[in-house]
């Protein structure tokens, strides 16, 4: 029966309220029966009762009531864990366990207490700037390199949860701490490096050690947090301070260009300069290689000569004699005449020949005319002379005999 009927209390016939004292002292029979208690001072049930019988509660008014508050407590421990998340149980304020994805129940309030942490969710922490790069923040972003400059580094961290009781136990602020983190790791990794290897050719390598030198940080403290990626968003020199820089980077690369160039004229030269060494070099050993192997063959020939001398001296002699005054007259441009040998003797004298080898060579329009009239008048007949041998012989031996008189 509800309490808002109108009929509530007037059972029985009375109509007045219900006797509370009665009530109260139902109450107490009842649960007196239920823990097997007798009801009566000289333990014999009352004589309103028959005997062996036992009261029991009524379902209706207050009891009904109780049930339904009862119901409804125990039914609020009932909750979901969504997928990618982690239901972190504590009891009276203790940690007693992580629940993994589904329905699960758990003693309701205020004995136990859930909290679902997302696992899924990648959160992002700017340093040195805050949603664009041009938003910076000096305090966060200066940092003093190795060669004792200072720059300017933003960069962002990326994050998600690996532990849910570190992350909500162990750790008060969490954002804040990888935030200090992130700025700590990051200073003693460009502490370490130059300032130009932290401007160009390093950035991810700084990258990579920052993440490493961070997840060790945050493993020691305990947080349960897990870096996925540092990314540098911008490195540069201080405002203030950037007109030098960007004149200290062009002579740099002055710098550079000369050394390139005089590099490729190294490359150049020193290639050439050794192929004419190597160059020379075989021509000085060819020539030594000819010296030598002529002097072998004159020594050879002057041998197998001797040998022949040996035999015929007066024929190897006149054949000597012979070689030579071939080899030294027919590189003349002279013809040499017996006089002894009277008659009309003619001295003749290539001039045609004597002209040419004193003259330069000529053009050559005036060689092909000269080409084509030779060819148009045919040439005249040189005379020739005829040379008795044995007279000339005979001539040169006088003028020697002479010579070696006088």
């Amino acid at each position: 029966m509800s309490l808002n009927d109108p009929q509530w209390g007037k059972r029985g016939g009375g109509g007045g309220p219900p006797d509370l004292d009665e009530i109260w002292r139902n109450v107490n029979r009842r649960l007196a029966d239920l823990f097997g208690r007798k009801s009566g001072p000289d333990n014999n049930p009352p004589p309103s009762e028959p005997p062996g019988r036992r009261l029991r509660l009524p379902m209706g008014g207050a009891g009904l009531l109780v049930a339904l508050v009862l119901g409804v407590w125990l039914a609020s421990g009932f909750y979901i864990v969504d997928e990618g998340r982690r239901g972190v149980v504590t009891r009276f304020g203790k940690y007693t366990e992580t629940t993994q994805p589904g329905p699960r129940w758990h003693l309701p309030f205020p004995v136990e207490a859930v909290e679902l942490v997302d696992f899924s969710q990648v959160k992002t922490i700017e340093i040195g700037y805050r949603n664009t790069p041009k938003n910076k923040v000096e305090r966060e972003a200066l940092s003093l390199t190795d060669d004792e400059n200072i720059i300017d580094i933003q960069f962002a961290v990326q994050y998600n949860l690996k532990s849910a009781e570190g992350y909500l136990f162990n750790v008060r602020r969490p954002e804040q701490t990888v935030a200090f983190v992130a700025e700590t790791a990051m200073r003693e990794v460009i502490g370490k490096a130059k300032m130009d290897f932290a401007l160009y050719e390093g950035r991810e390598q700084i990258a990579k050690s920052a993440e490493k030198l961070m997840q060790e940080m945050l493993d020691r403290y305990g947080t349960g947090i897990y870096v996925q990626k540092v990314t540098l968003q911008n490195v540069q020199p201080p405002d203030k301070v950037q007109a030098a820089f960007d004149d200290a980077v062009k002579a740099g690369q002055d710098r550079e260009r000369f050394r390139n160039e005089g590099q490729a004229y190294a490359n150049d030269v020193v290639p050439r300069a050794r192929g004419n060494a190597s160059r020379l070099l075989e021509e000085a050993n060819g020539y030594q290689a000819e010296v030598v192997q002529r002097a072998e063959g004159d020594a050879s020939r002057f041998r197998q000569i001797l040998v022949e001398y040996t035999k015929a001296p007066a024929v190897t002699r006149e054949r000597l004699y012979l070689d030579m005054m071939q080899s030294v007259i027919g590189n003349s441009s002279k013809v040499l005449v017996d006089q002894k040998a009277g008659g009309n003797s003619l001295l003749y004298l290539p001039l045609d020949k004597l002209v040419q080898q004193s003259a330069p060579a000529p053009a050559a329009a005036p060689a092909a005319d000269l080409s084509a009239a030779r060819q148009s008048t045919p040439p005249a007949a040189e005379p020739t002379v005829n040379l008795d041998p044995g007279r000339s012989r005979e001539a040169l031996r006088t003028r020697e005999r002479g010579g070696e008189s006088r």
